[in-house]
Formats: C-alpha cells, sequence, structure tokens
C-alpha cells in the first residue's frame, strides 16, 4: 500500500536544547529547566522531547580528576534517581515521552555515557550506551581543556531498535552521529526515527582547522545518515559557552529526506518542535534504499575482507 493511504502515524516530536549547565549547577535546578523545556514542549503538542548528552551535569571529561569518588559524584546510581524523579512525574502526568542522556554507574560499578528511552505512559523502553566513545584516556596537559570519554566511560556492546511511539525508533549519542554504522545497523532493523543527543566543542585540539566546519560537519553526518538510510534523525545539543568552553548548539530535526525541517536559533535552552510523519520513511526505504532489492552485502565483505590484509 503506498505510504500516503496507509494510516497516520505522525508523532511530534520536540528537540530540548539546553543551554550550558555549569560545575557548581545543582542537579535539581537543572531538572527544573529540563521540566520547563518538557512542559514548553508538551503546549506545542509535542509527545516526545529528546534531551541532550550528559543532560544533567556539566560536561565533566573536560577534567582530569584523578579522585574515584569525585569522578563518581557526576554518575547516577538509578534512573530515576530521586532527584530526576520530578521530571519522570511530570512527563507521565501530561502523557509526553522522553529521552534523557545522563552518566550511568551500575550495581557492579561500571560507567557508562548511556540514554534512557521513556514511553508516553512512563513506561522505560529501553537504555542506550554509547558505542563511539571518542576522545583520550590519560590527562595530555597541551590541551586547553581535556576530553577524557575513554578515561570515564566503558563502550557500550549494541545498538538496539525498539517499538515504540508508533514505529520502530532507536538512539545513539554524539560521536555516534559521525559514524555511518550507526545508521546503517539502525537502518537495517528498519529505524524510523533515530534520536541522538551530542555536547560538541567547537575547539577540536588534534586539528583546529576542523573547528570552522563544526556546524557543516554536524549537520552534513545526521543529514546524510538520514537520507541513506530513509529515516527521520533527531540531533539535540548541550551548546553554548559552558566552565569556558564553547559548545556548537544547532539541534535540529531532520526528515528521511535529508532535509532539515526544523533548527535552534540560540545556543540557550530551546525547543523546536516538527510532526515527524513515520510513514515518509517509506518513501525512501521502499524505493532508492530498498536494502533488500539494491544492497550488495556480498561485495561489502569481500571489501572488508581486503582492507584488512
Amino acid at each position: 500500500m503506498p505510504a500516503d493511504l496507509e494510516a497516520q502515524r505522525i508523532v511530534k516530536v520536540a528537540g530540548a536544547q539546553l543551554g550550558p549547565i555549569q560545575r557548581n549547577d545543582d542537579r535539581s535546578s537543572v531538572v527544573e529547566r529540563l521540566i520547563a523545556l518538557l512542559r514548553s514542549a508538551h503546549a506545542q503538542g509535542a509527545e516526545l522531547v529528546v534531551f541532550p548528552e550528559l543532560a544533567l551535569t556539566t560536561f565533566f571529561p573536560r577534567w582530569f580528576i584523578e579522585d574515584p569518588e569525585e569522578i563518581d559524584s557526576f554518575f547516577e546510581r538509578s534512573m530515576p534517581s530521586p532527584v530526576v524523579q520530578p521530571l519522570f512525574d511530570v512527563a507521565k502526568s501530561l502523557g509526553v515521552g522522553f529521552a534523557l542522556g545522563y552518566a550511568e554507574m551500575t550495581a557492579d560499578g561500571h560507567h557508562y555515557n548511556t540514554t534512557i528511552l521513556v514511553e508516553r505512559d512512563g513506561s522505560v523502553v529501553g537504555h542506550y550506551r554509547k558505542v563511539h566513545v571518542p576522545g583520550h584516556e590519560e590527562h595530555e596537559p597541551w590541551r586547553p581543556f581535556q576530553h577524557l570519554e575513554r578515561r570515564y566511560f566503558e563502550p557500550g556492546d549494541k545498538f538496539e531498535t525498539w517499538d515504540a511511539f508508533d514505529g520502530l525508533v532507536g538512539l545513539a549519542t554524539c560521536n555516534d552521529r559521525r559514524w555511518p554504522e550507526t545508521y546503517r545497523v539502525h537502518g537495517l532493523a528498519g529505524c524510523e526515527l533515530l534520536m541522538i543527543g551530542y555536547n560538541t566543542p567547537i575547539h577540536y585540539a588534534p586539528d583546529p582547522s576542523q573547528n570552522r566546519l563544526a556546524g557543516f560537519h554536524n549537520s552534513l553526518v545526521m543529514q546524510a545518515g538520514a537520507y541513506q538510510n530513509g529515516m527521520w534523525v533527531v540531533g539535540v545539543a548541550k551548546g553554548g559557552v559552558e566552565e569556558g568552553v564553547d559548545s556548537l548548539a544547532e539541534s535540529c530535526i531532520i526528515a528521511p529526506s535529508g532535509e532539515i525541517v526544523a533548527q535552534a536559533l540560540t545556543t540557550n535552552d530551546e525547543v523546536i518542535v516538527a510532526d515527524c510523519d513515520l510513514n515518509l520513511c517509506a518513501n525512501y526505504k521502499n524505493t532508492l534504499f530498498n536494502f533488500a532489492r539494491y544492497r550488495r552485502p556480498e561485495v561489502y565483505g569481500a571489501i572488508t575482507d581486503s582492507s584488512a590484509r
């Protein structure tokens, strides 16, 4: 059946961009900001709100921290934690689902850069742990600020797609968006809506020539991933000048055509909203990017084997 004759599956999605969170900002005040953004999104008709990566704290991997207790202070031991419970309560009362990025510490002491997905009825759909962990492991004093994600976070080991919000949805985090495998794994699973939170400093110390391209590269990879896999992509930032570090904002919602249909205009707390018609995905999944008909995995395997030698 043509996509335009199918029952409508339009999900109004909000990207809830955050401005800076400073080191001394307590979690309760941050959660109040999240609730304000969620209420604003709900007032605009949104039924799904996407928050950024590590949305509860400042981006602590910019510091070299040796005290394990200080490191662990940035992590949540449960979700919802007591301080985050009000966000869950308000969301459930409004019938709004959300995706929230945070630092997770498991009961057995593992540390992950995690995103939780919560449905409109308050049920937890799933957790995602960041796969492509960037940065470095040891203190590098030559940098103006550190990027020690690889010191503080273990990598996740899988991408998942869940049946939620009337479609097939997935999660990714920050550096994941730069890797085509992120979109392709989700695309092969039939994903129709991929949510990505990010914290991206504009200054890239290993190669400052890339600084001026931060915004271009951000939209480039997400637009390409959306188009080549026939899915909606929602990219949501924590931007602005945080603890002296200028970070990219430019949160956006991208259609399966690769077109940006909504984009943040500030570097502060801001809500962007779009009607995401999940049926539009079929226009690309069943034509240009019909994987079953046109994809050539047997050739790709040969290429991979050859390049490994």
